[in-house]
């Protein structure tokens, strides 16, 4: 059985080799030992934060431990509130109209426009699965235990929920859309730009970044051609989110242009679609149930599964085996958070 809790200093060499296997353009996860330990130590701060009643500076960042081999298979995390700290950058996609009655001339430009719209709403991220333990339902676990996790604990998170997409890059970490920007604005790859602002190193996106909106149709056809597109490799992770209710709103990066795309929490389907109900632990019921992806209500001890269960409508309890109970750490009477999943996954 896999099961999804809170990352702990034990997890760090796991949590390394996920950041070494995640390659170039997975800015949330910096292959640097300081940087690294730094993300364990406020995820266990976060986690072990009480009486929280607005998002502020938490990072939450789970992992996907398989118990059978005690190995760490994946990683999941959500930021509570981006740009609080740190200044939190986008383009935003839009266009402008030069026209002139009297010559009967009418152009519709698209322009980016350098902004930090998104500051202090929630972020999900640091999304990845190891190759050993892809397939099946593993990677959706992994993105919808978040929303779960937000809807059961909502005083902690922003309404607004966005989603950074990598962008179109090749296997050495050439980006279209930047080799533009690094030839008219910066003297950097693609890798060290992306490795800079992993790191928190930020200052030098605002000291060098065009200040001014940039006219599109002014960039190469390279660097056109990939705003809003996303890496080969993401595309499931994109095509999952927009199944959630997620779409883009014309911000995307600064460094690759992937997409960034937003929903509330409160449309977001599988957070529309669970529900909290108490436990009665019961192995033959459970079994002929449905699979749904489970959570406890913990915060510091937060445990999820995906495994069968069944919803008593009549008694209105959670049916749960002993199994899944013990994975999850909860007693008969106590509450869980769950919802099914569906022919889609």
């Amino acid at each position: 059985m896999n099961i999804i809790r809170p990352i702990t200093k034990a997890d760090y060499n796991a949590l390394k080799e996920i950041a070494v296997e995640s390659g170039i353009g997975f800015t949330s996860l910096p292959v640097n030992d300081a940087l690294l330990q730094r993300k364990i130590d406020r995820a266990e701060t976060a986690f072990n934060k009480p009486n929280v009643t607005e998002p502020g500076d938490e990072s939450y960042l789970f992992v996907m431990e398989d118990t059978t081999t005690g190995q760490v298979v994946g990683t999941t995390g959500i930021e509570a509130a981006v740009g609080i700290d740190d200044a939190f950058y986008h383009y935003h996609l839009s266009k402008v109209v030069h026209a002139s009655r009297e010559l009967n001339i009418h152009n519709t430009v698209d322009i980016l426009t350098f902004c930090n719209d998104y500051t202090g709403v929630t972020e999900i991220c640091t999304l990845f699965l190891r190759e050993q333990a892809r397939g099946g339902i593993n990677g959706r676990f992994l993105s919808k235990v978040r929303f779960l996790f937000m809807m059961e604990h909502r005083e902690r998170f922003s309404e607004t929920v966005i989603a950074e997409m990598r962008g179109v890059s090749d296997e050495e970490g050439r980006s279209p859309f930047w080799e533009w920007l690094e030839t008219h604005f910066f003297s950097m790859d693609f890798p060290t730009a992306d490795y800079l602002t992993g790191i928190g190193n930020k200052v030098f996106i605002a000291e060098l970044m065009p200040k001014y909106p940039i006219y599109v149709n002014l960039l190469s056809k390279e660097a056109q051609d990939v705003i809003g597109e996303v890496h080969d490799k993401t595309r499931p992770a994109l095509q999952l989110l927009e199944e959630e209710g997620f779409s883009c709103r014309g911000y995307v990066d600064i460094f690759d242009a992937g997409p960034t795309v937003e929903a509330n929490l409160s449309h977001i389907r599988t957070a529309q679609l669970s529900l909290k109900l108490p436990v009665v632990i019961d192995d033959s019921a459970a079994a002929q149930g449905q699979t749904h992806y489970i959570i406890n209500t913990s915060v510091s001890d937060f445990r999820a599964v995906a495994t069968e269960m069944t919803v008593s409508e009549e008694k209105q309890v959670a049916v749960l085996s002993r199994q899944a109970a013990a994975a999850l750490n909860v007693k008969e009477g106590e509450h869980v958070r769950f919802a099914p999943v569906t022919f889609r996954d």
